[in-house]
Formats: structure tokens, sequence, C-alpha cells
């Protein structure tokens, strides 16, 4: 066992004392040692349950053979953090809680690992470090947030902050959004629709780290205490067959991901996480082959904010499996990818029902014959540009009009809110990048701004910051090279027009070379908005979106 190094033989006495300080016996000294990573606070409603979910665990590992152990992790509310200085401090803890979960693993020799996350940056973070630590590794989620109901209708927290843009715009009156308010999040758990923490969730269950059921079962459901038992007694079943992350998380099993990120129509931040997870796990995933996947991938799911429905929907309709079930008729996925159930992905969707065609469309009638997400490019994004494609309206699937430029999102979101954004123009957010930020805000305030202001048809956002899940309508995200790199958003002016094609992948500022040379000569770069403390080392460490804004590694860059 690797938990010898710390447990067995004279040289071990002392280490052995300090477990005898613990309370643990003889017995569990014998035992595999299996850290519980718990992600559990009292801040982040996705994770106000998962001390019941590591409670089931620590049985289960316990019924399989194990010793659990938990150690924890941090997790950053992204809604709370949302719209002021505190969502600097959101994707920057995905490498945090990656860095100290590692140090914790490694430190004290876990023979094998459970994740316990649920929210935003917490998942990928997680992910990341399982591919560093690479000892067996099952993943549970605190699972997600039942639907509010607001006059009839499901609703989510996404219809909460249009629910603000729509008071802005005088359509909506103070005791209306009081309604939203207090309806809108009505139970504990992840935000209830295809947001990112979901999105990852789901992900995490086709990446083949977790559990049937890992990302659909609402949080409050029985049935996800049972999936954290079988969770813990699954990790134990992996330590006897030695089957490890990276045997997990191949290319294979990522292209898998990315396949069904289109079928089910993902939060753009996936885009951010899948390569930053897949280069702990040593596999190269580059965003270029992101449109090609995107071109012969059907998009069968809608849910909020894209859709009507929600994660209970999905769920009801048959999960991830049965997503993934209808994709494989098309011989998109590779059924051949080890999971943490001991079986290959074609093994485990082999019974998959798909229970409500309404929400998960069958192969022959998807939503669109291409996926839910797009990745562009042109002159004013040369790495790259990102956009929930499902959640667009038709009509701005092609956009032309003047730039709005802002340099900061409160500036942006004073001149929606106060009228100044019309119809046609697009909005440019800029300097609110990974390393200009620093870290890469995301931008639900504006975007929610402009869609309950009742543009959402009318006018495009872009921007170097990045979106939530909750974005919808034409959020272009993850402008690369950022601002703060001297791109060619930076260089922007007001009045400028700007050409986007989604269908067809392009983002073009339509300004001469010669006039962008001349821009570019004359620009100088910003002072840094911050000098000390972990953001300031962030920025100097950090790369670009479209490599997944992973830190740099000396050597490994």
């Amino acid at each position: 066992m690797r938990s010898d190094s710390v447990r067995c033989g004279m040289q071990q006495a002392p280490h052995r004392s300090l477990f005898h300080a613990l309370g643990m016996t003889e017995e569990e000294m014998k035992k595999p040692l299996v850290g519980i990573v718990s992600s559990y606070n009292e801040i982040v409603p996705g994770h106000m349950n998962l001390d019941k979910i590591v409670e089931a665990v620590k049985l289960g590992v316990a019924m399989a053979g194990g010793t659990p152990v938990v150690f924890p992790a941090i997790a950053v509310c992204d809604g709370i953090a949302m719209g002021h200085i505190g969502m600097k401090y959101s994707l920057v803890t995905r490498d945090l809680i990656a860095d100290s979960t590692e140090c914790m693993a490694m430190a004290h020799q876990f023979d094998a690992l459970v994740m316990v996350p649920n929210c935003d940056k917490n998942v990928p973070g997680l992910l990341m470090a399982a591919a560093r630590i690479n000892v067996p590794t099952v993943f549970v989620s605190g699972g997600p947030m039942l639907a509010g109901h607001v006059k009839g209708k499901k609703r989510s927290l996404s219809s909460m902050f249009e629910a603000v843009g729509a008071y802005a715009a005088g359509t909506m009156t103070e005791e209306d959004v009081k309604e939203f308010e207090d309806n809108v999040c009505p139970t504990c758990g992840s935000c209830s629709g295809m947001y990112t923490a979901n999105s990852m969730n789901c992900l995490t269950e086709v990446l083949g780290m977790g559990l049937q059921g890992n990302g659909t079962i609402p949080a409050v459901y029985s049935e996800r205490i049972k999936l954290a038992k079988h969770a813990g007694m699954a990790v134990m079943e992996m330590y006897r067959k030695n089957i490890r992350p990276r045997d997990i998380m191949t290319e294979a099993a990522f292209l898998n991901a990315m396949t069904m990120d289109m079928a089910l129509g993902c939060s753009t931040n996936s885009m951010l996480h899948l390569p930053a997870i897949a280069h702990e796990a040593g596999v190269d995933l580059n965003l270029d082959i992101a449109n090609a996947i995107s071109q012969k991938t059907p998009n069968l799911c809608h849910l909020a904010p894209a859709g009507p429905t929600y994660m209970e929907d999905l769920n009801e309709a048959g999960g991830i499996y049965a997503v993934m079930k209808e994709i494989s008729k098309k011989g998109l996925l590779n059924l051949d990818c080890i999971t943490v159930t001991g079986k290959t992905v074609g093994e485990n969707i082999a019974n998959a029902v798909n229970r409500n065609p309404e929400v998960i469309r069958p192969i022959d009638h998807p939503y669109s014959q291409t996926g839910g997400i797009a990745v562009l490019r042109g002159n004013l994004a040369p790495d790259s540009a990102v956009v929930k494609r499902s959640a667009v309206a038709p009509e701005m699937l092609k956009h032309e009009g003047p730039a709005r430029v802002f340099d900061c999102e409160e500036d942006a979101i004073a001149a929606i809110k106060g009228g100044k954004i019309v119809a046609g123009d697009v909005v440019v957010i800029r300097y609110e990048g990974p390393k200009g930020g620093p870290g890469m805000r995301e931008m639900l305030n504006p975007t929610s701004a402009i869609a309950g202001m009742g543009l959402g048809s009318t006018v495009a956002l872009i921007t170097d910051g990045r979106f939530s899940g909750a974005s919808r309508g034409a959020s272009i995200g993850h402008c690369s090279p950022e601002a703060a790199l001297g791109g060619p958003i930076a260089l922007v002016e007001e009045g400028d027009i700007i050409s986007i094609d989604i269908d067809h992948h392009k983002l073009e500022l339509k300004v001469s070379d010669e006039e962008l040379a001349r821009r570019k000569a004359a620009w100088t770069p910003r002072e840094p908005k911050v000098t000390t403390g972990y953001l300031a080392r962030y920025a100097a460490l950090v790369t670009s979106a479209d490599k997944g804004a992973v830190l740099k590694v000396p050597g490994r860059e």
C-alpha cells in the first residue's frame, strides 16, 4: 500500500503514534487509507449539504474495507462573488484547490481518494488534482438545486439576474423582483440550469470519473446519499483493480467529454476547464478540434438558460447516460474507455433509456445539427474566442454593429442600465482577462442586464473575460490574446464596426491592417490592477484563456 510509507516499519513508529492520537485503531491502520476531499462550507448553497454526502462516502468506504479520512477543499460561490472584486477570486481558486489537494494527498500518502465537489471551480480543480496525484479516485458531487417557481413557471438564478435588468428597464416592479428573489433558489445544490457547476459535474460523469447520476440527481434527493455510499464502495474496487485517473482520463475520454459538451449545450467555461484538466493528465486538448467536433455533433438538450428545462428534468429523462446513448447512435463516442465503474462507457450506457424526448431530443430530431459551443477566430480574436451557440437567438448568429468600448465590467453595466446601449450595438468589455483582470471575471451581470432590458436579440457582447453558464445571448468570451497582452481587443475604438458570424466561426474588426498596425504601435501596457497577494502571483504566472488559463511551470511552458 502507498500508505505503508507512513504506517509500517520501525522507522514509522512516530507516524503511528500520531495516528493513535487521531483515535485510529490497529485494525484501521491495516486497511487502505482513503482520503475524502470535502468541499463543505456554509457560504456556498451548492456545498451546504456536502457534510451529509461525506458521511455517506465514509460509510461506503468503511463497508468496502477501507479507512476513510476527511480533509477539506475550499470553494467560492460564483453567484455571491458576482459583479464586484470577489469575482477576481473565482477562477483563481481552481489552482489553489488543485495545489492544496495535491499537497494533502502526497504529504499523507493516501492509497485512494474520493472527491466531493459541487460548484464551478471546485470540480475542475479537483479533477486536475486527481490527474496529478493519480491514485484510484472517484468523484461524487453534491448535486443540482431544484428549479424555483415564479408565477407558475420554473425559474433559476439566471432568471433572477435578468429580473434586475428588467427592473432597470422599468418592465418589472420592486415587488416582482422580490418574488423572484424569494423563489428562484428553493433548495441547496448547484444552481438548477446547465451552468458551469452542472456542466462540469455532468462532464465528470462523461469522462468516467463519476458514477451514473453524478451530474443530475438533485441535491435534496435521498438517491444522492445512496450514490455517495456507492462512490465509497467503488473507490475500494478501483483500489483493488489499481484503476487510476490517468487510466480513465485519456485523450479518447476527453474527446468524449467535448462531444457531450456539444450535445448537452454546456457552459463556455468548459472550454477553459477541459484543456486545463487534460493538461494535468498529460493530454494536449487543442481548442482547434472543438469546431470539428461541433460540426458533427447534434445539440440534443436546451436546459436553462438556453431553454425551459432544468437539471431535475434531465435527471427524470434518463440523465447523462441517456444523452450518451443517443449520441452513440451516430458513432460519435469512444465506447471502449474505462470508467470508475470498472466497466467501459459502452457497457455503462447499454441499457440507458431516453424517457422524455422533449428534454433529450432523439438523435434524428435535434435542436440543431451542430453542437452547443462554437470557437470563433478572426482579426479580433486570432487565438480564438468562445460562444455558447445554443443560447444565442437565431437572428444574432450573424450580426454587425458599432463597438461600444469599456475597460471594465462596472462601466459597461452602468451604460447598459443607463439606457446608453441600443439595438445593434456590440458591447466590448476588455482588460478583464486572466492576466488583465486579474482572474478573468464572469460577465453575468452585463449579459443579464442586456437580456433584462429587452436587448438580448439585438445586442452582442465581446470580452476577454468569461461568462457564467447562466449567460445567454450573443455573449462571446475568452477573446485571445487578451487586452493586457496587447491583443487586438485592446485596439478597438468606439464606433468601430465588428462583424460576428457564429455559423462560420468568424469574429472580425472592420478596420484595415494598416490602421491596426498604427494602433498597435501606439499601444502601451497598462499598469497591473493588483500588485500584492495571491492575485498578483496569479497574474504573473497565468497563461492565456485559449490555453485553459493554466499556470506556467518552469520547463513545461
